[in-house]
C-alpha cells in the first residue's frame, strides 16, 4: 500500500528538470521526486513490503528458519517500482517525460543467489522451499561462525586486505553468508549464477543488464586495490569456494554516479517513466545520503539512523582503523577514501523496549494525551539529572557492528533496582546508542581520521531528546540532514549526475543537498557527566566484548541450541540439508 504527500513548489515550471530517487529500507521502499535546479522535494510515495523482513518461516508457511536468520522477498522490492514510484509522481505532479534520471540505493549487505538472466532461486519452483535460495537480509547473522573461520584464516595467512575493513568481516558481508550457503545448502550454491548485492539487482530489473557498484563490491565484497580475495585463500575456506569471487562476482565495476543504462520498456510501465530515461549504478542507502546532508567533505561524520545506524566518513588518507566495516577508495564520492562503521540496532532497541516494557497504565496515559509511546517516555525522562537513573546498557541487542564485529553478542542492562522505571530503561538505551557512537568515534580519531562534524540524517532525528544525548556524550555539535529521506534525496543526486545534469556529486550536493548545521549544542555540564557514564560502559565493553570465551556467547549457544531442538523436526525435509 503506498502512502503520498504533495510537496509541490510554486517555484516549478515546464522547463525544469527531475530526478527520481528510490530508497529500499528495511521494512518499505520511498520514492521521492526532487527537482535537479536546487534539491526541492516535489513529491514522494512508500511502499510497505508485504512480506517485511521474513524470520520465523519462509512465506508458504511450510519451512520454519532457525534463530538468527533474516530473509526478503525479491517481489517486494519490485513493488516499489510498480506503486512508490508512479504515486510519487502524481503527488509531485511532474510529467514523466521530465524526469531526467533514476537511482536507488539499497540496505547492504543484503544479497541474493540468482540465475544467469537474474532470476532469484527464491522465486523458481525448484527452489522456493529452500531458505538459502531467498534473499539474506543485511541483518541475517546465523553466518558468524563462517565470518570468524573467514577471519582467523586471513590473519593466519597475512591477506593484506582484511586491514581494509578493521581486522574483521561482518558476519552480515557477502563471503560469509556465501560460504553458508555452500556449507549448509550445497545444491543452492551450485545453482547460484550470479550471488548479487540487492543493490545491483534492483538496477538490473531497470536496464535489463547487469551491472556492479564500486560501493557494495569494496566495502560488502572484500573488493580492494583492483581485485577481490585469491582463489587460494578462498580455496583454503572450502575446496568449492575457490572459485567463488571469480563466477560469481567478478564484472566491471562502475563508479558512483556513472550512467550504467537506461530504462527499459518494461521497467517504463512499472514506474510511469519514460523508456530510455538514465539509470545510474546502485548504491547504498548510507552512502548514497552523504550528498543529501552536505557531507562529502574530509572529517564530516554522517550517521544515518534509523533501525540501525552506518556512519560513514570520507578523509584525504588511508589508514587501518580496527574494528570498522572497511574504507574504500572512492567509497562515497571520488578522491577520497570512504570508511564506514555501524551500530546492528538503535531504532530496533527503542521500539524493542516499547513492545516489551511498558505498563499499561503508561498505555492508556499516552492514549488519553493523544501523544506515541515514545513522547511519553521521552517526556518522563528528559528532565532527569544524567546519571540519576542509575543504568548502563550496551547496545548489542542485534550483535556488534563496530568496533567489535561480533552478531553472537547480546544486550546488557546493568544497575537495575525495585525502584527503576520504564522511561528510565528506556533513557538508558537511548545513551547506550550514543556510547556506541563514541567507541566508534574515538577509534577513528585514535587512528588519526579526524571527525570534524557529526551530522545525522534518517527518521531518529526527529527525537529531540537523542540528539541532545549525542550532542552531549560526544562533546560536539550535531548537524541535522534537512530532509526527512536522505537516502531517496540522495540517489536522486546521483541520479542527476548520471543524467549529466552535474559533473560530479560534490557539485550537485552542493546544489541540491541541504543541512541544518549545529543544530543541537553540547551542554558542558552534562556532557562531563556522561564521561562517568562512558567509563563505566567502556568498563562492560571490554570485559563482556573481549576474550575467547565470553559469557554472552555461551549464552547465545544455549539459546540456539534450545530452540534448535525444539523446532529442528519440521524445519526442512530430511532428504536435504537444513537450512
Amino acid at each position: 500500500m503506498a502512502a503520498s504527500n504533495q510537496l509541490r513548489s510554486p517555484l516549478s515550471s515546464a522547463s525544469d528538470q527531475y530526478t527520481v530517487g528510490v530508497d529500499f529500507g528495511t521494512l518499505s521502499g520511498r520514492a521521492v521526486v526532487v527537482r535537479v535546479s536546487d534539491g526541492q522535494e516535489m513529491g514522494s510515495a512508500v511502499h510497505d513490503y508485504r512480506h517485511a523482513v521474513i524470520e520465523e518461516c519462509l512465506p508458504d508457511g511450510a519451512v520454519r528458519l532457525p534463530p538468527d536468520w533474516a530473509l526478503q522477498h525479491p517481489e517486494d522490492w519490485r513493488d516499489v517500482l510498480r506503486t512508490a514510484v508512479p504515486a510519487a509522481l502524481a503527488a509531485a505532479d511532474v510529467p514523466a517525460s521530465q524526469v531526467i534520471g533514476v537511482a536507488t540505493d539499497f540496505t547492504a549487505c543484503t544479497v541474493l543467489p540468482t540465475r544467469a538472466d537474474g532470476t532469484p532461486l527464491a522465486l523458481t519452483t525448484e527452489f522456493a522451499s529452500r531458505p538459502h535460495a531467498w534473499p539474506k537480509l543485511w541483518k541475517h547473522h546465523s553466518a558468524q561462525g563462517q565470518a570468524d573461520r573467514i577471519n582467523a584464516l586471513a590473519h593466519e595467512r597475512k591477506e593484506a586486505w582484511i586491514n581494509r575493513y578493521g581486522g574483521k568481516i561482518s558476519a552480515e558481508w557477502q563471503y560469509a553468508k556465501a560460504l553458508q550457503v555452500l556449507e549448509e545448502d550445497p545444491e543452492v550454491y551450485a545453482a547460484c549464477t550470479r550471488w548479487i548485492e540487492a543493490a545491483d539487482w534492483i538496477v538490473w530489473q531497470l536496464t535489463g543488464t547487469e551491472s556492479r557498484n564500486t560501493c557494495t563490491a569494496g566495502y560488502k565484497g572484500i573488493h580492494q586495490e583492483g581485485s577481490y580475495p585469491s582463489e587460494e585463500y578462498l580455496g583454503a575456506l572450502h575446496p568449492d569456494f575457490a572459485d567463488f569471487a571469480r563466477t560469481r562476482l567478478e564484472h566491471p565495476l562502475s563508479r558512483l554516479g556513472s550512467r550504467v543504462g537506461s530504462l527499459t520498456d518494461e521497467a517504463a510501465a512499472w514506474t510511469g517513466l519514460v523508456a530510455g530515461t538514465a539509470v545510474a549504478a546502485g548504491n547504498v542507502d548510507a552512502h548514497v545520503a552523504a550528498p543529501a546532508a552536505q557531507a562529502v567533505e574530509s572529517g564530516q561524520l554522517l550517521a544515518i539512523m534509523g533501525t540501525s545506524t552506518c556512519h560513514v566518513l570520507n578523509s584525504d588518507h588511508l589508514a587501518d582503523v580496527p574494528g570498522i566495516c572497511g574504507v574504500v577508495d572512492g567509497g562515497i564520492v571520488d578522491g577520497a577514501y570512504g570508511y564506514e562503521a555501524g551500530q546492528s540496532a538503535v531504532g530496533d532497541i527503542f521500539a524493542w523496549w516499547l513492545r516489551q516494557g511498558v505498563p499499561a497504565d503508561y498505555m492508556a496515559e499516552a492514549e488519553g494525551n493523544g501523544e506515541d509511546l515514545h513522547s511519553l517516555l521521552t517526556r518522563k525522562c528528559a528532565e532527569q539529572p544524567v546519571g540519576s537513573h542509575g543504568l548502563v546498557a550496551l547496545d548489542w541487542m542485534n550483535g556488534n557492528r563496530s568496533v567489535l564485529v561480533d552478531h553472537h553478542l547480546s544486550g546488557v542492562l546493568v544497575g537495575l533496582t525495585l525502584d527503576t522505571r520504564p522511561e528510565e530503561i528506556y533513557r538508558a538505551l537511548l545513551e547506550a546508542t550514543a556510547f556506541g557512537t563514541r567507541m566508534i568515534v574515538e577509534a577513528f580519531e585514535g587512528s588519526g581520521v579526524p571527525v570534524t562534524e557529526f551530522v545525522v540524517a534518517g527518521g531518529l532525528k526527529k527525537n529531540s531528546l537523542l540528539m541532545q544525548i549525542y550532542a552531549d556524550v560526544l562533546h560536539r555539535p550535531v548537524s541535522l540532514a534537512d530532509s526527512d529521506q536522505g537516502p531517496a534525496l540522495g540517489a536522486a543526486i546521483h541520479a542527476a549526475v548520471a543524467a549529466g545534469a552535474y559533473p560530479d556529486v560534490r557539485s550537485a550536493a552542493s546544489a541540491m543537498g541541504k543541512v541544518r548545521r549545529h543544530a543541537f549544542l553540547p551542554d558542558p555540564d552534562r556532557a562531563q557527566a556522561y564521561d562517568s557514564l562512558f567509563a563505566a560502559y567502556r568498563e562492560l565493553h571490554d570485559h563482556f566484548g573481549a576474550g575467547t570465551d565470553l559469557l554472552l556467547h555461551r549464552l547465545r549457544r544455549v539459546r540456539n541450541e534450545a530452540r534448535t531442538s525444539g523446532t529442528s523436526a519440521d524445519a526442512a525435509p530430511a532428504d536435504r540439508p537444513r537450512a
